[in-house]
């Protein structure tokens, strides 16, 4: 890896870390904060789905804004306007910040999924081809450790000190983050002059998925795991509380913990694994998500802490694979297709969960948790089984259509 890029992944892993450690204090102070104000779960709903609503406007714009404006500045702006949001909170009396949270929720989830989409589809002119599955899998260990120390401080923090405190050190991070932003140096990073409309960004993306089926397939794994996450983080406080009553944020703490120190040693293994071409990278990924969901349907089967935090490791392994193999491959893909994928991909990761978590939350009105994390992660499963087998056939019919007639 040659100094600028080499310098560049560690600039992007460091804003990486501290903005992902930033997400994850406001993911889990913020929806408390909420239901404190308001001691309503509808308040919480709404909260939740205007943070998701927020991530799917980005999908649908991302594109047109990037081809517009590309490089350094749009992500220290959204950087910025996380900061500036949450500032909101230090700022406003409590009796008005009730009817703002919906807007903030929304700002929040609109800042981080253009900041996703930035990044993600211009790491390849910040980072030489031949590292970035290894930065990427830096980038998933880094997020992997932000999510531990995230919520761990979260809790401790909001305890020890209020939530105003946490919004704070929430604004600072962001603004550290944008810090780390400003050296970055990119290889090619002007925009198409002539930017193409967002039907015609659509268009040429669904023409591109045509000729390439395996990315197709990705993808429609990739939306179908997006159901699954949402049921298992669903039932993460209700199992938790089921097997221990009397000690379930402790319990809930330490199943995310394993899960995502599983998810850095998943990220980390990818990464040195020998091949680094599309089809190694397309098996990782289809392995990862196949591991993944296993993993989580044997840890909701459990009936001890020590059965649920056992199956959380592999859990995590699998998100680790599945995250490192998906990025790396879809990376790959020419400019012209690039960033519309990552705007696809962001809107059908945020339609899946938002709608996810509305679907899946009735059934453990009626279920166990065990059955209902075994219907939605089946979902994911199902379509990687589907996908095994047109690939299968469609390689039938290309060997028949090159066995010579007798």
């Amino acid at each position: 890896m040659n100094s600028p890029s080499l310098r560049n992944a560690q600039l992007i892993i460091t804003a990486r870390l501290i903005s992902d450690f930033g997400a994850f204090l406001n993911m889990v102070a913020l929806a408390t904060y909420v239901y404190v104000l308001s001691n309503s779960a509808i308040s919480v709903a709404v909260f939740l789905a205007s943070r998701v609503a927020g991530g799917i406007f980005a999908s649908l714009i991302g594109t047109t804004f990037y081809r517009r404006f590309a490089g350094r500045v749009p992500l220290i702006a959204f950087d910025l306007l996380r900061a500036g949001v949450l500032g909101l909170l230090l700022i406003l009396p409590v009796t008005q910040q009730a009817l703002l949270l919906p807007f903030i929720a929304f700002g929040l989830g609109f800042g981080n999924s253009m900041f996703a989409i930035g990044l993600n589809s211009q790491l390849p002119n910040l980072i030489d081809s031949d590292q970035l599955l290894k930065t990427n899998a830096w980038i998933t260990s880094a997020a992997s450790a932000a999510m531990v120390g995230g919520s761990l401080v979260s809790g401790l923090v909001v305890a020890g000190f209020g939530f105003e405190t946490v919004f704070a050190l929430n604004v600072v991070t962001y603004l550290l983050a944008a810090l780390f932003i400003v050296p970055l140096r990119f290889t090619a990073s002007a925009p198409a002059a002539e930017p193409t409309s967002e039907r015609g960004e659509w268009s040429a993306l669904l023409q591109g998925l045509r000729t390439a089926p395996v990315l197709a397939a990705m993808l429609a794994v990739a939306m179908a795991d997006t159901l699954g996450s949402a049921a298992h983080n669903v039932g993460f406080p209700i199992i938790s509380r089921l097997l221990t009553p009397d000690s379930a944020s402790t319990t809930l703490g330490l199943m995310l913990a394993v899960w995502a120190c599983g998810k850095l040693i998943g990220a980390r293994i990818a990464s040195r694994l020998k091949g680094s071409e599309n089809v190694n990278l397309e098996r990782r990924f289809f392995f990862g998500v196949l591991l993944m969901s296993c993993g989580f349907i044997l840890m909701f089967q459990q009936q001890t802490l020590y059965g649920l935090l056992l199956f959380s490791l592999p859990a995590g392994l699998g998100d680790g694979f599945s995250e490192v193999g998906l990025m790396s491959r879809l990376q790959r893909e020419p400019d012209h297709l690039r960033l519309p994928i990552f705007s696809f991909l962001t809107l059908l990761q945020m339609t899946g969960f938002g709608v996810g978590m509305l679907i899946a939350a009735p059934f453990y009105v009626w279920w166990t948790p065990g059955a209902v994390v075994l219907l939605f992660h089946g979902i994911p499963l199902t379509t990687l089984l589907t996908v095994k087998v047109l690939a299968f056939r469609r390689e039938r019919v290309r060997r028949s259509s090159l066995t010579p007639a007798p």
